[in-house]
């Protein structure tokens, strides 16, 4: 019998890989369908086909007629545009789909866009607390905090983040005045003729709005982002407990040692967003296989490689969810580079990368980033980080998103000169040149803990939770391995 998700996949035009929930409706149209529908345009959107049943990884035709597919059209239709529904119709008539199977059964298919983030939370039954997400194979129901996160991210444009103004914080007490120095120079070599030079530290950072007043509502005071960018530790973590920074590098093969080289708040350096880039970037900045480039007599500090790397610095720490749990994490590997930062999102992957597209979270952490020469506007940033690998021939940048109940992640890879080819190849497939494939110590990690993440199998291995995620789907395919039940309480079967 024919793939019907093969099949599926094929007539909707999209990737293998992207999320496809498939319902019987032998017996009605399935209630759990408004489930689904919050929970896609929740996440990162997906399909929903009526009229097949999966069983393991079969598909059979439910055996649907033409009349029961337009009694159902219309039961949707119907439902998407009352609110004691579901809050918000996302769809358009070409998302909704028909198709005769070559059995002469019918299926119906609804393609479940993203939701813009200043719709959501899209939730059901005419009450925010039915608000789903998904997470890999199933629709969860959102904690409180998740949805209170969608409220405050739908008033972005109008109340960023990081623009709260925070109480009883003093310049004295709160600022680190070695960071503002640094800071301001960086600001006077970029632009040596410029008022703001002249004026006193209160001031300046009023310009750059580390301190501003709320016309609304008369508040005055410091804000978040000042704070974070200029900060002591100790006033950091009273304005965002959970702030937490981290770069680590890997570059052993020996699994005895953890970390060749970390820079986290260990108490020896100020841990505000300033040192933490600069830090960073200077060490980032050995990691690239390309020497600096000359231009005439003088050096030029940045080829294009290494303003892709400023770019990714920057893009962890502007569109950072700082209230949530974990924090900022920058890894580097002898083959890859990763960023990864808590929250999601606010465009589709896809816009990301096509350019033009810029919705940032933290819109006063940008702006302080833009004084000084970083943090591109208006949706360049994809484009620069892709420049620098492209003119260098490596592989294109991966972007990734987790969601969770307790926490989302943006994931960024960047993969390093012909070595990366090979272990990109290595992490999708499995295949490997030492004694044992990624691929079987996949297995055999399985075999030992049934209830192993990903992300811990990807720690164990030291690959990216992507390339774990890759060889399990090939695992899948070639019929080694299995899932029983869902990602919580699940368990791993190893077949062979």
């Amino acid at each position: 019998m024919k793939d019907f998700r093969s099949y599926i996949l094929a007539l909707c035009g999209k990737k293998e890989g992207y999320e496809v929930e498939f319902k019987g409706a032998k017996g009605g149209f399935p209630g759990s369908f408004w489930e689904s529908y919050s929970a896609f345009a929740n996440t990162a959107g997906g399909i929903i086909v009526l009229g097949i049943i999966q069983k393991d990884e079969n598909f059979y035709p439910d055996g649907l007629d033409h009349n029961t597919i337009l009694r159902y059209k219309k039961t949707f239709w119907d439902g998407a545009h009352n609110p004691q529904k579901v809050s918000i119709c996302l769809l358009k008539e070409d998302d909704v789909i028909e198709n005769e199977y070559e059995d002469g059964s019918y299926i119906l298919i609804f393609k479940i866009p993203r939701a813009p983030f200043d719709a959501k939370p899209v939730y059901i039954n005419g009450n925010p607390k039915y608000t789903f997400r998904r997470n890999h194979e199933g629709d969860y129901l959102c904690t409180q905090s998740e949805i209170s996160r969608m409220y405050a991210e739908a008033d972005l444009l109008a109340h960023p983040l990081d623009s709260t103004i925070l109480k009883n914080y003093s310049l004295e007490k709160d600022f680190d005045q070695p960071t503002i120095n640094q800071y301001r120079q960086l600001f006077k070599l970029r632009q040596p003729r410029h008022a703001w030079n002249a004026l006193d530290d209160m001031e300046f950072l009023r310009k750059i709005e580390a301190w501003r007043e709320d016309r609304e509502t008369g508040d005055r005071g410091f804000t978040l982002a000042g704070i974070l960018m200029f900060g002591t530790e100790e006033a950091i973590h009273d304005a965002a407990p959970n702030y937490f920074v981290d770069y680590r590098e890997k570059m052993s093969s020996d699994p005895r040692v953890r970390y060749t080289d970390r820079l986290y708040p260990d108490g020896t350096w100020v841990p505000n967003l300033f040192q933490f880039y600069t830090r960073v970037l200077e060490k980032l900045y050995h990691a690239i296989p390309v020497k600096f480039k000359l231009e005439g007599d003088g050096r030029l500090d940045e080829t294009p490689a290494h303003e892709s790397l400023r770019e990714a610095v920057c893009n962890s720490l502007i569109h950072c969810q700082w209230r949530m749990l974990e924090g900022v994490v920058i890894e580097r590997y002898p083959d890859h580079l990763y960023f990864s930062n808590p929250g999601t999102m606010l465009i589709t992957v896809e816009e990301f990368f096509e350019g033009g597209h810029s919705i940032c979270r933290n819109r006063i952490l940008q702006k302080m980033f833009i004084v000084f020469g970083r943090g591109e506007r208006l949706g360049s940033g994809a484009d620069i980080i892709r420049q620098g690998w492209k003119e260098n021939k490596w592989p294109e940048p991966e972007l990734k998103e987790h969601f969770g109940p307790n926490t989302d992640r943006v994931e960024l890879t960047l993969r390093l000169g012909s070595v990366s080819g090979q272990n990109a190849e290595s992490e999708e497939t499995g295949k490997e040149t030492g004694k044992e494939s990624n691929a079987e110590k996949v297995k055999d990690l399985m075999r030992s803990n049934k209830r192993i993440t990903i992300k811990e199998m990807a720690e164990t291995l030291n690959i990216s939770d992507s390339g774990v995620e890759k060889i399990i789907r090939n695992l899948r395919k070639e019929g080694d391995i299995r899932r029983k039940g869902g990602r919580f309480g699940g368990e791993w079967e190893v077949l062979k």
